[in-house]
């Protein structure tokens, strides 16, 4: 996480808030917001587990749908709108296996969890995740 954020400061983001590890032991790393982080910074096509947020801005629906798409991993995306209508039309666009809209916390033990691309395959949880241990078997008989 370190590393990434380093390498987007490096190439031109701002730091907001955070972005440096406190002096002392354990592997505490601060909130951190960087703005303007540049479309070549590794942070925006890695999976950074840790509360860092990437802020870039956008002119069209199109080219931010490419963006967030534009990844490997697949497991979460976040977006926050007032205009619902706009968020349900983006979220179906948008190839994570959850999706948090106007919400930062997607986990649920009754909803389906699990990502796409590299990010997982399959689900666990409510029934989606059930249907994952069980083999389908058919049997066809003639009497």
């Amino acid at each position: 996480m370190i590393e990434l954020v380093d390498d987007a400061v490096g190439k031109g983001a701002k730091v907001l808030t955070g972005g440096k590890s406190p002096n002392g032991p354990g592997h505490f790393y601060p909130p951190t917001v960087l703005d303007a982080v540049p479309d070549g910074a590794a942070m925006l096509r890695e999976e950074i587990f840790g509360p860092v947020a990437a802020i870039q801005t956008f002119k069209s629906e199109g080219e931010v749908i490419k963006r967030a798409n534009d990844t490997e991993y697949g497991l979460v995306a976040y977006l926050y709108t007032k205009d619902m209508s706009r968020g349900m039309r983006v979220s179906e666009q948008l190839e994570f296996g959850m999706i948090g809209l106007n919400r930062g916390l997607v986990s649920d033990p009754a909803a389906p969890f699990g990502g796409m691309k590299q990010s997982g395959i399959g689900r666990e949880g409510a029934h989606e995740g059930l249907m994952e241990f069980l083999e389908t078997q058919y049997i066809s008989v003639t009497w």
